[in-house]
């Protein structure tokens, strides 16, 4: 088939698709979204989908899937997931209205809207209590800066960093999608794709910095960018490309977004990837957020508040007085538990203003999102009126300010919406009866209708006699008179067939009309679209003063959102029994009576055991050292203990209370943490190799106030490797950094470097031996580790008996040698017989004692308490025997 005979409804498509090669065309044919060529097959086997034909093209059929336009969503979300991007084309007209310009015209479609990953705003494609962030990098000579933007929120950022800062600020903000420069792109995917963000090149022009900043001021109605603050040409650029990609995505209607936020790197705790990845902050390592210290911390009773709690876990402050502030609101909301419990009841009843007001920007908005800005905007007010009395701290009442000064427009929608408006404006009902005369009148008439049609009904039984004639409708004859065929031969028989002309017949029903019934039809037809039509108008009046007032509604939702987190967390506190830290500007790390909250929890709900706390004093004045040296067994929990006290440490940083006795920790300016093994074998490194490029990560980094935790370093090499590199780190830590650091190893030999260096101290994590078996006792005490208990955790582990009789016999003679300290360490194997391992012999039968033979024989359940209590007495004159 030549390319003339292509129809045209199928050259729309194309020309449609060649503009979108890189996306999934959802090309809207009536009540599908329809696919085809290529599009279809990659559709089909994502989505789990028939896969059938429609047509030819070059004397091949064409394959074609689609998917329902009211399920659209699922799928959409299905294929987002899964890596794709989809250009959404709508009709723009009507068949109706195409077929005025001749009978074979084909509807206008166009492309409304190019859905990627990071710019969802739909409901149901995002989690409620996440950002979905777009980032933008951008270069400018020497200058690099990270933009991000959250159209569903309107959250809008940019800071200016080093490329070497790149990949611990996108481990921090987790974007669903990055845009880079085309000319960037293969510089750095490499590093984008540990992080699982979408990677998106686009054209050099977006990122030029001239055109960016009459963007930027374009979008906010500015004639400079002075009006927010001084930005340099790197974060105009990046700003600039976000606003050009989102004019493409958007199809030119631009999200609702807050004037760009700069941030600074020295005013929050540095956290590399590997770090934020070892301490579970926000994903755990096995996936999702169950396990997380973010699944521990978050009894925020909103969205907003949800958001705002990831955002400070993900970011602590350096800042001494926001740190403080954070600390007085929650020690408010803690010490006026009534003042509290009413808040929290309020918050509970809060929607999501933030989202709303996205959506209603964007018009993928309803009815619902109006009600949700009325009722989010009443509970604020609810809520000032609460806090009025009380004498809040800085924060809150700075919080609190922003839920006043709503009042018109919350009457406004009162008046307006029903209590529970319906999803779509297009099903109209939403505006309150007595809001609109126009609209009363108009529905009054076609309620009345409906009422006249049930009359006529009556009227036609009894002009007909068939008590069993029925009026209906559907949308291809509108209303008629239905009869079955029974009474069919009577309507069409005069007099009545002078009165009902015939329209259809039907297997078993006959279907009649009047002048009369057609005369109503479209009265109360034209009713019913004029009460749409209307309510349509009135929605648009609605949104737009919503709109107008996003500026205070904005400020509204962070207040709600800072005040669900200070609450949240103060319920927390007094529920976890966590304490107030002490942050200063000093060089302390003091914490008694820590606890890993997120183990603690697990132990809680598992098996109802205690979480055994511990001291740790990193505080380096008077006779406390910056570093602990700290030894004792796997499974003891040396890991747990170094986990512990930089999750406090992070969590005194963001504003929280913590679950300690008491902690108090001079500010910190990073955390790194180099704890468990794995290996990147996609990179050609191994576990040992990735090791390594963590803690020089570490010790090029860190600075005097950092914190820094490192567990068995070395120990993915042969032992006096890895005993040198450990020894090395040690001591380049305590002379070079000079940080504040908890050092975990099996190395005994390094213990001694506490009296040659007097910053370290050592630790050990105590255990105690009984009948050759090691028990844990999770305490961590002053001192050194004689041992690693290596053979007795290998045999909890479950390896066979012959195995850990064999490495007793080996690891005693090792220990022989080295102590007489003559035998090399090949004398040493050659003296052991390692070739004349017997198979493990039989297990004898073990020889019962009469005891336990009369133990055997008791059936409790048949013995009555009297004879229980006179077989415990002869049980135990047995035993003296």
């Amino acid at each position: 088939m030549t390319e003339e005979k292509i129809t045209p409804m199928m050259a729309q498509y194309l020309e449609l698709k060649s503009q979108y090669a890189e996306a999934l065309l959802f090309y809207r044919m009536g009540d599908f979204y329809e696919m085809f060529f290529d599009d279809a097959v990659a559709a089909a086997e994502a989505l789990d989908i028939a896969l059938t034909k429609r047509g030819k093209h070059g004397g091949e059929d064409i394959p074609m899937c689609g998917v329902p336009v009211h399920a659209a969503e699922g799928y959409l979300l299905t294929l987002i997931r899964k890596g794709f991007r989809v250009a959404v084309c709508e009709q723009m007209e009507s068949p109706a209205e195409a077929k005025k310009r001749g009978y074979k015209s084909v509807v206008k479609r166009d492309v409304v809207r190019l859905v990627t990953p990071g710019t969802l705003t739909e409901e149901s494609l995002l989690e409620a209590r996440r950002h979905n962030y777009l980032a933008a990098f951008a270069e400018v000579r020497d200058g690099h800066a990270l933009a991000w933007v959250d159209i569903s929120t309107g959250a809008f950022h940019v800071m200016p960093l080093t490329l070497s800062r790149l990949g611990p600020e996108l481990a921090r903000l987790s974007p669903s999608e990055l845009i880079v420069s085309e000319a960037k792109e293969a510089d750095l995917r490499e590093l984008v794709s540990d992080f699982d963000i979408a990677l998106t090149p686009i054209a050099r022009s977006a990122f030029d910095s001239s055109s960016a900043e009459k963007r930027v001021c374009d979008l906010f109605g500015i004639g400079s960018l002075d009006a927010f603050g001084s930005f340099e040409r790197a974060d105009i650029s990046a700003m600039g490309a976000i606003i050009d990609y989102l004019e493409i995505t958007q199809k030119g209607k631009l999200p609702l977004l807050r004037p760009p936020q700069k941030e600074a790197e020295a005013r929050s705790v540095q956290i590399d990837a590997a770090t934020r990845r070892n301490l579970e902050l926000t994903h755990a390592l096995t996936g999702g957020r169950a396990g997380t210290l973010l699944s521990v911390m978050d009894k925020t009773a909103t969205a907003g508040g949800a958001r705002l709690l990831e955002r400070r876990i993900s970011s602590p402050s350096r800042v001494l007085e926001t740190i403080q502030s954070r600390l007085d609101a929650i020690s408010f909301a803690y010490d006026t538990p009534s003042i509290r419990n009413d808040i929290r009841q309020h918050l509970r009843n809060v929607p999501d203003l933030d989202r709303a007001l996205s959506r209603l920007s964007l018009d993928r908005g309803g009815p619902r999102d109006l009600a949700a800005i009325r009722n989010g905007l009443t509970e604020a007010s609810h809520l000032a009126d609460k806090m009025q009395a009380a004498a809040l701290p800085d924060l809150l009442a700075q919080a609190a300010k922003g839920l006043t000064g709503h009042d018109s427009l919350i009457d406004l929608l009162d008046d307006a919406l029903i209590a529970e408006p319906p999803l779509l404006a297009r099903d109209g009902g939403f505006i309150a009866p007595g809001y609109d005369a126009e609209l009363d009148e108009v529905r009054t008439l076609r309620d009345e209708g409906r009422s006249v049609i049930a009359q006529m009904q009556q009227d036609f039984i009894s002009l007909t006699g068939i008590s069993t004639l029925k009026i209906k409708h559907n949308n291809v004859l509108g209303y008629f008179a239905e009869v079955t065929a029974t009474h069919a031969e009577k309507m069409l028989s005069a007099p009545l067939s002078d009165t009902f002309i015939h329209r259809q017949t039907t297997a078993n029903q006959v279907r009649f009309t009047t002048v009369e019934l057609s005369e109503m039809e479209t009265k109360i037809l034209n009713a019913g679209n004029h009460a749409l039509e209307i309510e349509k108008r009135l929605y648009e009046t609605l949104k737009r003063a919503i709109l107008d007032h996003s500026g205070p509604i904005g400020v509204a939702s962070a207040g709600l959102a800072e005040i669900d987190l200070a609450t949240g967390l103060a319920d927390l506190a007094q529920s976890e029994n966590w304490v107030k830290p002490r942050v200063d500007n000093s060089r302390a790390f003091d914490i008694q009576g820590g606890r890993h909250p997120v183990v603690e929890r697990a132990l809680a709900q598992q098996s109802g055991s205690p979480f055994i706390a511990n001291d740790c004093t990193l505080s380096a004045d008077g006779d406390n050292a910056n570093i602990w040296l700290l030894t004792g067994p796997n499974m003891a929990g040396k890991s747990t203990f170094l986990r512990q006290n930089a999750i406090i440490a992070l969590m005194a940083q963001m504003g929280s209370y913590v679950p300690a006795a008491t902690a108090h920790i001079g500010l910190i300016s990073q955390i790194f943490s180099r704890v468990g093994a794995s290996d990147d074998l996609a990179r050609g490194r191994s576990t040992f190799m990735v090791e390594m490029v963590e803690t020089a990560a570490i010790l090029n980094q860190a600075d005097d106030r950092a914190l820094v935790i490192l567990d068995e370093i070395g120990r993915g090499t042969a032992t006096y490797d890895g005993l040198s590199i450990a020894w090395a780190t040690l001591e380049h830590l305590h002379d070079i950094n000079r940080s504040r650091a908890l050092f975990a190893t099996h190395y005994h030999e390094m213990t001694a470097l506490s009296n040659k260096l007097g910053g370290v101290d050592n630790a050990t994590v105590a255990v105690k031996e009984w009948d050759g078996e090691v028990i844990f006792l999770h305490e961590v005490r002053k001192g050194a580790a004689d041992r690693s208990y290596g053979v007795q955790v290998a045999q909890l582990a479950g390896l066979p008996p012959s195995v850990i009789a064999r490495a007793r016999v080996v690891l005693e003679a090792l220990e022989k040698g080295e102590r007489e300290g003559g035998a090399t360490q090949k004398t040493l194997i050659d003296d052991l017989p390692l070739f004349a391992v017997a198979p493990a012999p039989a297990p004898q039968p073990k020889q019962s004692s009469k005891l336990e033979e009369t133990l055997a024989e008791i059936i409790p359940d048949e013995l009555s308490p009297r004879e229980a209590l006179d077989l415990l007495y002869k049980l135990k004159e047995a035993a003296k025997t």
